[in-house]
Order: structure tokens, then sequence, then C-alpha cells
């Protein structure tokens, strides 16, 4: 691409395709106008089941301009796992691919109405949809109807964040519901979510994660009305993202560690053939990024690497730049502007700086939330208004924040608590290692014993013993893993979250107990 057609695409961007901000205001005043006239009101549910695309952002601004919610939903889901949470968020309307709406029929609420959206050829690319399927019935085009649908020209109502649903590790999956914001709250949370995703207008944004996961869900419906661009990628490839920062002269993406792994794999060569100068600010979180990993993006990107921890519960509750990653590495920063802390013991009773326990925030003036329908699992989490994403950390006497691991994963083997991620930080510093997951699994005298299972790179054979041995030198032995597996991949979702539970609970189950 020549020089000077570098940067000059505008709006969001998919693929080949490009859509003014003008048309995409447009389209989603359509599509409030049609959902108004189908009953959607204030406090309803808009379900939106599809892969990064132009038409997800569209039908999500046209939910907000009814003061509705939009709800993603994982497109890895079953078809029963997604009507579970149709009928518990009792959505109005489903918006989707065809190829993700086919596997629904016949699982489908009748009241249900339902859009199909044909999957743009970038997706397809990426996921190529099956052999013509029977879609739901009454399934009506999204564009086909937006052509017949006069635009909405009533005030705007206060817009509630998208109602996110949890994993679900245990149990069924929980939407995090917030109330509409007051003018004050709104103004509050714009500016601190300015500040952690490094939005202004005219950003040239990247967007590589999915958008129905929270944190990728909230930059993307920021970045895509700042006026300048946001480019969303089907799917995350390594080597086209560097591609993309080049050609659209991207200056601001949100990522996740596991992408920062697999561009730090890519050969030298590869790596140098991009021009990646227009970086301003890189954001990640989601998961823990070893610290080795966080300082070789650092030096080959510049001091743009900055980081939040928080859950889709808390919102953002800490923020580390570039410097404070240096200074103070493997911390996820120090409190976000109105952020509050306290790191409680197993008695219930706030510890001092420097000691572990379970990590409860909250944020001033944050628009509060509870789970959809079941306001009791609001009160398991909370303690005093400070709420809690189940990670075990401490603050350290400077007010940097550290994470040692999630609260549910710790492993507890005769007595000792050991936590998985830094034996998977551990071992993703190994360079014949591409992927792994550490997790405890049953153990008849020591309660629980240490399992990794572990991706090889492409083309190379891992030895479990001489893998040990050399992981031997890194960690201390309570913590080396008694039991290894070789796979050629680990189920991942998109997010870059490892789904842990797929590879720990047949242990469990045959064991016939939980913990």
């Amino acid at each position: 691409m020549a020089e000077g057609s570098q940067g000059t695409s505008r709006g969001i961007v998919s693929g080949e395709r490009q859509r003014d901000p003008a048309v995409v205001e447009e389209r989603a005043r359509r599509i409030a106008g049609g959902l108004d006239r189908l009953g959607v009101g204030p406090g309803d549910c808009v379900a939106i089941l599809m892969r990064n695309d132009i038409a997800f952002l569209e039908a999500t601004y046209g939910a907000a301009m009814l003061g509705a919610y939009a709800v993603p939903v994982n497109w890895h889901l079953k078809a029963d796992e997604v009507r579970y949470i149709l009928d518990d968020c009792e959505a109005k309307v489903l918006v989707g691919h065809e190829d993700l709406l086919a596997p629904l029929d016949g699982h489908l609420p009748g009241s249900l109405a339902v859009f199909r959206v044909p999957v743009p050829p970038e997706v397809a690319q990426h996921f190529p949809p099956p052999a013509a399927a029977e879609l739901p019935a009454g399934a009506r085009d999204l564009d086909l109807w937006l052509a017949g649908a006069a635009p909405y020209e009533g005030a705007a109502r206060p817009a509630p964040m998208s109602m996110i649903y949890t994993s679900g590790t245990t149990g069924k999956p929980k939407g995090v519901k917030r109330k509409a914001p007051t003018p004050e709250e709104a103004k509050a949370t714009e500016g601190l979510r300015a500040l952690v995703y490094g939005l202004r207008p005219g950003v040239r944004a990247l967007l590589p994660g999915p958008l129905y996961h929270s944190a990728p869900n909230s930059f993307g419906i920021r970045a895509g009305r700042l006026g300048g661009v946001l480019v969303l990628m089907p799917r995350f490839d390594a080597e086209e993202m560097l591609r993309l920062i080049e050609e659209h002269r991207i200056d601001t993406i949100f990522m996740v560690p596991t992408m920062f792994v697999r561009l730090l794999k890519l050969p030298e060569a590869v790596r140098s053939r991009y021009d990646l100068s227009s970086l301003r600010f890189v954001i990640h979180a989601a998961a823990p990024c070893p610290a080795d990993v966080k300082a070789a993006m650092i030096a080959w990107w510049g001091p743009v690497i900055h980081e939040f921890y928080g859950g889709t519960e808390t919102g953002p509750v800490t923020f580390a730049t570039s410097e404070d990653a240096l200074r103070k590495p493997g911390s996820v920063g120090r409190l976000s502007p109105g952020a509050e802390i306290r790191v409680l013991g197993e008695d219930g009773r706030e510890v001092p700086p420097g000691e572990t326990g379970e990590l409860f925030c909250r944020i001033a003036g944050y628009p509060d939330f509870t789970y959809h329908k079941a306001p009791e699992k609001r009160a398991e989490v909370d303690d005093a208004g400070f709420i809690t994403c189940g990670d075990i950390g401490y603050v350290d006497p400077d007010g940097y924040v550290f994470l040692c691991d999630r609260k549910r994963d710790m492993i507890i083997a005769g007595g000792v608590n050991i936590y998985p991620a830094e034996i998977e930080a551990a071992l993703l510093a190994l360079p014949q290692v591409r992927d792994c997951a550490v997790f405890g699994i049953p153990h008849a005298e020591f309660g629980e014993s240490i399992m990794a299972v572990i991706a090889p790179q492409p083309g190379v054979e891992i030895d479990p013993a001489a893998l040990k041995a050399e992981l031997s030198t890194r960690i201390a032995d309570y913590k080396l893993p008694r039991h290894i597996e070789i796979r050629d991949d680990l189920p991942r979702e998109d997010s870059g979250k490892i789904f842990k539970r797929r590879l720990r609970d047949p242990y469990w189950a045959a064991a016939g107990r939980a913990i």
C-alpha cells in the first residue's frame, strides 16, 4: 500500500467492508425504530448471536437508543445453552449470523422475533458455513427488514451497559445486569473507560477479541462511536494483526496476554516486516500476563503497553502503564480513579500490605449491578459493597496490586496452597511450549495432585520427563506437575481464556467429588 493511502479508512471496517459513521448511525436508528414497533422498551433484552461483525455493533447501538439491554451470546455455546440464556433474560429479539441460527431450529421460544444476518466473506473465510441448513421458522432477513423500517425519532433513553453472561464455571451462567447510569455515573464511567481503554475522538482502533466477551464488547462499542476507525478482526491471527496495524495506521488496541505470546513467537523476519510506529496505546486484561512476556512486548512495541484488572462485575479496578510493569514486574498496577480494594484473609478480616488474601473491590460512581433473576448470587460475592471475582492476591507497600490466582483454581495438595498461574507462566516461558493449562486432579492421599496439559510448538515433540527437569530449574519442586499430558491443542475461547473446566471435570467426575 502506498504511504499516502495508509490510514484513510473511517467508520467500522471488517475485511474489505467499510461502513461510514453516518451509515452506521442511520442503520442503528432504523434498528431502534423497528425494535420500538416490536414493543422493545427500557429494560428489555435484545440477544445477539454473532461473530465480530458490523451488524453486531449496529444492533447494540439500536437497542441502547431504547434503553434496552444488548445481550451478547457466546457463539461457542450449544443450542440448549443458548436457549437457557434466551429464556433467562426473556429476550424479545434475537439477531444472529445465519450459520449460528441454523442449529437453533426447534430450540427457540415461539414468541421470539428472530433476524438473520448473512455470514460476511471475511468471517466465512475463518468459519466456513456448513451446507444449507434449515433456519428457525419465521427468521427474517435483517437488511430487508431495515429497508422497510423508519428510523427511530424519539429521544434517546438512558442506555445501560450490555448484559454479559458470566462463563458459568459453577452452575448456570449468570447475567450481570447494571441499571442505566445517572448522568453523573455516566460521566464518571466514560471518563474511567477513556483512561483505561486509551480512547479519544478520532481514535484508530483495532479489536482482535470477540465482541461477546465483556471488555472487548465495552471497548468496541465505545471505539465505534468516536469518529475515527474501528477495525474488527473475525479471528485473531498474529501476522494478520501486524498487517492491519500498518495498513490502517492503528493507534489503539485491546488485547489479551495470549495474543502477546503468539506475536512474540513469530519469526523475527516476520516481526520486523511491518511498520508499527502508529501505535500509541495498547491495553490488555482478562488474564494474568507473565512478567517476561510483558517486558518483551514493551521492548518490541515501546512503552505503549498498558493493563487493567477487573471483572464484569467490578469494572476496571486497577491500571498499569509500561513504566509500572517494568518497575513492579508481575503487578496489575495501582488503583484506578475512584477504586478501592480490600484484601481479606480466611477469617474475613483485612490483611496488611504484602499479605495474600481474597480481593474485594468497588469503584465510586460506577453503576451498581445485580445478577439477573439471582440477587442471592450477588450477596455471595458482596462484602459491605465490595465485590470479589474470586481472585487471590495482595497489595504491596507501594500500593501495587499483585494477583496470585483465581480462588476456585487454587490447588491444595497436602495442605499447601499452589497457584496454577505461576506454573503456567513458567511453562509458557519454555520455547517448546505453545499453550498450557494447570489444574488439580484428585489424589487419595494429598487431596489434589498437579496436572499440566501442554500443547507443543508446531513440529516439536515434548518429552515430559525432560520438560519437568527443565521446569525444575524455574520453580520449586512442590509446584512441579506430577502428571503431564501432551495435546495438539487446548480448548480456548477467542477471548484467550482456556476452557479449563473441560479439561478438569472428567477427572473429578470419575472420583465422585468436586474438590
